[in-house]
């Protein structure tokens, strides 16, 4: 936790363009005792922290906070699938959608003949969809589309909406959704 404090402490105060002169007037912690917590050599009480995230204007937990890294490496493999039609249908969720995003991005492996039908998602839903191996049918709002390996399509995803593969061989996909 140290590491972490020290990390964001220094990133916060030089985003802020502060000096470490600047900060130990702001917020009465003394500049030794500031660069020591930067090194990550000191082990500062909840009261110094305060008085750090009072002196720099940010919230406390911003000081605690384990930034969002500027990339991510997710491994397939490690991820738990959410499966339909008992099995036959694995959807790994690679990027989930969260309050920072309006898309999530998922990897998806359908068994031959395997079916899996989508309630409605919220309005104004948009599916972009790739085939990579095999081939799917698709059914959203009454229409009918077939898509076959290196083609892709994007349809609206806020009505009932079914896959099958109608493939002689299991179906890999990558779907995206965008929540506008």
């Amino acid at each position: 936790m140290n590491l972490i404090v020290a990390k964001n402490i220094k990133r916060l105060r030089e985003e802020n363009k502060l000096s470490m002169d600047e900060l130990a007037r702001l917020s009465g912690v003394s500049k030794s005792m500031l660069a020591q917590i930067e090194r990550g050599d000191g082990n500062p009480t909840l009261s110094t922290l305060w008085k750090i995230s009072n002196g720099m204007k940010v919230p406390f937990d911003a000081l605690t906070v384990r930034p969002e890294s500027p990339y991510e490496i997710v491994k397939t493999a490690e991820i738990q699938p959410i499966l339909e039609d008992n099995g036959n249908v694995k959807n790994y969720p690679l990027f989930p959608d969260d309050e920072n995003r309006r898309f999530a991005v998922y990897y998806l492996e359908l068994d031959m003949n395997s079916y899996w039908q989508s309630e409605p998602h919220l309005k104004g839903t948009t599916e972009f969809i790739t085939i990579f191996t095999g081939e799917i049918e698709i059914f959203a709002d009454s229409e009918r589309f077939v898509v076959e390996k290196g083609e892709s399509i994007r349809f609206k995803a806020d009505v009932v909406h079914s896959y099958k593969n109608t493939g002689k061989e299991t179906a890999v996909l990558h779907m995206i959704l965008y929540n506008p």
